[in-house]
């Protein structure tokens, strides 16, 4: 689990990435980027339905990627909201696979 102060937990927060932030997409997740004005990123995961109708694959794939952000965290440069949603192709991905894809993501960002 992220520290409360690393998450995003309001709807305008999300809406305000999701419309105003910088983003990357591949074929298993897309991330989105939003400066903010605090010393530290707060982060969201968004797992939708349409990954998979079963609430104990859509949280195993929150968990996964939580694990991959707790990680990097101390490499993430400070200052951004992000958003990380995950699409249909991650449900038969393996932990690797979906590391990888974070991390060209943020790289792509430059964030990492």
């Amino acid at each position: 689990m992220l520290k409360k102060e690393n998450r995003l937990a309001k709807k305008k927060d999300f809406d305000a990435v999701w419309q105003k932030g910088r983003s990357s997409f591949d074929k298993i997740l897309g991330v989105k980027i939003l400066p903010n004005k605090i010393a530290i990123n707060r982060f969201g995961i968004m797992v939708g339905l349409k990954v998979s109708k079963k609430a104990v694959e859509r949280n195993k794939i929150k968990r996964r990627i939580r694990e991959i952000i707790k990680a990097q965290a101390e490499n993430l440069k400070i200052g951004f909201d992000v958003v990380i949603a995950a699409l249909p192709m991650v449900q038969s991905k393996k932990f690797a696979e979906l590391k990888k894809s974070i991390l060209l993501n943020f790289k792509r960002l430059r964030i990492l």
